[in-house]
């Protein structure tokens, strides 16, 4: 019997049935299972459910917060539930949105749920290549490392592998959340990818000229491709007689697609990302002692909404396009810590024994969130407690004011950070000015959340007590 095996059972029970579910995902914190009819759900039972840090209810999906375990988590509920992709698709579906107003929180929660199984599962692939990136810098800037030797080439492979063919994996991604095959947005990545296509100077195709551009590590350009894709892959498929679709439907496609891509949809994407860079540089120039505060303010209410995963490409395009990120990763940087200070102010400030068991669990959350996850901290902890926002915030405007004010930089993408990645503060030379800045921002953080936590918390017991 696993770990969430009482969970799952627990879970399948008050979200009605393995016949109600459409479709179950997760993220790098989150169990999301969506729902043919959210009036069989029991919401309430569901927050009670065990092993779980809280709920996050969107529409007709349910996501159970787990933590770092899980892709266990997903594994076990799908072996117990039986569900399978697929299963239920005739179902009839219930109008969860029948007295939503279509708003900017209705059109973020599209956003939002649209870009989370698009990005979350290339996460992985990130932190390894971003920390192989910054290892390999501190090696060859500090140590002499030759970069003719085959440690340093494998050791960039593994970068160029997780970065450089960012575009394929997004393909993959976005094909899988539109329904369609994974293999055709993979397909698209790959040809921007590569040699004969990339950077490439002279290109035409049927005398129209091709613009040279740089697709490695973009995100824009495939996004937009896969998009047009959906449309004419069902049209094709739709028109195609059966006893030929198999073969003909990918190749009609393709023809379509990629000529479109590389003319018209390619650059349009490269340009839309050089002008959120533009937008960005403009915005730290001017005003970036007050961003950095208040974007990391913000921050985990963006990762409350969902709009979080819709930062992480920007981010991945400002570092393409500029060589560092002067504002994303250092919002969600020192936001985690914030959080994390300020779950280990709660866990410290219970006494008794009858507290031992949530003193416990909310140390964990904090270690936890100060490594760069904090749903559950933030879910678990600090959303029930209005002492510990509030010193989230003060870590958060202090920590954002230092970088806002010394400059600080960000040279490699890395997902979730925290403590363990520093590293994605050396630059391309393997300078450490940046790195230094940063742990004097991320002490600064913990040290103001963490104390201004324990003030509110005793500020406000001493209010009760009166």
């Amino acid at each position: 019997m696993g770990k969430f095996d009482e969970m799952s059972k627990y879970i399948l029970d008050n979200i009605g049935g393995v016949g109600n579910i459409t479709n179950v995902t997760h993220c790098a914190t989150r169990l999301r299972i969506e729902v043919a009819k959210p009036s069989l759900v029991d919401v309430e039972a569901l927050k009670k459910a065990p092993e779980q840090a809280g709920l996050v209810e969107k529409g007709r999906q349910y996501q159970i917060i787990i933590g770092p375990k899980v892709n266990d988590a997903y594994n076990e509920f799908l072996a117990v539930s039986g569900w399978k992709e697929g299963m239920n698709a005739g179902v009839e579906m219930e109008d969860s949105n029948a007295n939503q107003p279509h708003n900017a929180k209705w059109v973020m929660d599209k956003i939002a749920g649209f870009m989370a199984p698009v990005f979350m599962p290339i996460v992985p692939a990130m932190i390894v290549g971003g920390m192989i990136l910054a290892i390999a810098r501190v090696g060859i800037n500090y140590f002499g490392l030759d970069t003719s030797t085959g440690t340093v080439n494998i050791c960039m492979a593994l970068f160029q592998a997780g970065f450089t063919y960012f575009p394929i994996w997004v393909g993959i991604f976005m094909c899988k959340q539109l329904k369609m095959p994974e293999i055709y947005g993979g397909f698209l990545g790959a040809v921007l990818v590569c040699d004969r296509i990339n950077n490439v100077e002279g290109l035409s195709f049927l005398g129209i000229p091709v613009p040279q551009v740089s697709y490695g590590s973009t995100v824009f350009p495939v996004m937009l491709g896969v998009f047009f894709m959906y449309f004419v892959y069902k049209f094709v498929k739709k028109i195609m007689p059966e006893v030929i679709t198999f073969f003909m439907t990918p190749l009609v496609t393709m023809i379509i697609v990629v000529p479109v891509e590389l003319i018209v949809l390619g650059p349009l994407g490269t340009e839309l990302s050089n002008g959120v860079a533009a937008v960005c540089m403009f915005l730290s120039n001017t005003i970036g002692f007050l961003l950095q505060p208040l974007l990391a303010a913000l921050y985990p209410y963006m990762v409350m909404f969902g709009i979080d995963k819709g930062i992480g490409p920007m981010s991945i395009a400002f570092i393409a396009d500029q060589g560092y990120d002067v504002i994303f990763g250092n919002m969600g940087f020192i936001s985690n810590l914030a959080v994390g200070a300020a779950t280990l102010g709660i866990a410290t400030s219970l006494k008794g024994s009858d507290n031992a068991a949530k003193k416990g669990l909310y140390g964990s959350f904090g270690l936890t969130a100060l490594c760069g996850v904090t749903e559950p901290a933030f879910y678990g902890a600090l959303i029930s407690t209005p002492a510990a926002l509030k010193g989230t915030a003060c870590g958060a405007v202090v920590g954002g004011l230092i970088a806002g004010i010394t400059g600080l930089k960000k040279f490699v993408q890395i997902g979730c950070p925290g403590l363990m990645t520093f590293i994605m503060y050396i630059d391309e030379n393997g300078g450490m000015h940046h790195v230094i800045i940063a742990v004097i921002v991320a002490a600064a953080t913990i040290v103001t959340s963490f104390i201004a936590t324990r003030f509110f918390l005793s500020r406000d017991a001493k209010k009760n007590v009166k």
